[in-house]
């Protein structure tokens, strides 16, 4: 069995996020990066497996800036076997479209049984990387699993919905994406974070995919304005001379939150 894991380098949740008011992009020289939590959960998934089952591979995948290879370096630390690393300047604001095409290609390339995803990232949290990789690959997806069952043909989980929990499965090879719901990842230990200098970490460019970031031969996103987060609005002050019930559900009813 082999498995790709896809993992992000992002901007640290617990500091201010800012984007560069030129370019719209995330400022990510503003702070402290970070792998995202979610890629973290979704390796974990895949070492418990590899963990019960000997022989399984178990791949990280990253599209990011050559300055993210401390990230990815971790995503080995933690336990992964090798590393992918897509570096091209010309990725630089690549929109979802780009990104699920060079993410497929490098996929493809390793023809791996089963891809492990977060469900979105806290950055871009756009959510849509997972259905798209496995329309690219024209794999079975199951996404957004609280809970995951892998087997040697198959993969199982649990969906939350708003009627209730839903079982899903799909036959490999496919894609799956997982929540907040899965484990933390174990943290690296010292002899991982040894081991991981000397694993296997293949830094591929567009070219070595086969992927045109031209956007004359694809149609993609187009950035049209980008603004500050205005600031917060002080908030609706009641005095109480007697009425201060009625003004409350006068102010829920035109907010329509009752």
């Amino acid at each position: 069995m082999k498995i790709y894991v896809l993992v992000k380098e992002v901007p640290d949740t617990y500091g201010d996020r800012k984007l560069d008011l030129e370019t719209g992009l995330a400022d990510r020289g503003a702070g402290e990066v970070v792998l995202d939590e979610i890629t973290e959960r979704a390796l974990e998934v895949a070492l418990s497996y590899a963990d019960a089952n000997p022989g399984t591979e178990v791949v990280a995948l990253s599209m990011a800036p050559e300055s993210a290879t401390a990230s990815i370096r971790r995503a080995l630390a933690i336990g992964a076997g090798s590393a992918v690393h897509v570096v091209d300047e010309e990725l630089r604001g690549a929109d979802l479209g780009l990104t699920a095409a060079v993410l497929a290609a490098a996929i493809r390339r390793g023809e791996p049984d089963l891809v492990i995803t977060g469900n979105l990232s806290t950055d871009g949290s756009g959510g849509v990387i997972p259905a798209m990789l496995a329309e690219h690959l024209g794999f079975a997806q199951a996404t957004a699993l609280s809970a995951v069952a892998i087997a040697t043909d198959a993969v199982t989980g649990t969906r939350a919905t708003d009627f209730g929990s839903q079982q899903v499965s799909a036959p490999l090879p496919a894609v799956i994406s997982v929540t907040e719901a899965l484990p933390d990842a174990r943290f690296p230990n010292f002899k991982g974070i040894m081991a991981a200098k000397k694993k296997p970490l293949e830094v591929l460019s567009l070219a070595d995919l086969g992927v045109s970031a031209d956007p004359a031969e694809a149609p993609q996103t187009i950035l049209t304005a980008v603004a500050e987060k205005p600031p917060r609005a002080a908030g609706v002050k009641i005095t109480d001379e007697g009425d201060a019930a009625a003004q409350l559900v006068e102010f829920l009813a035109q907010n329509r939150l009752v």
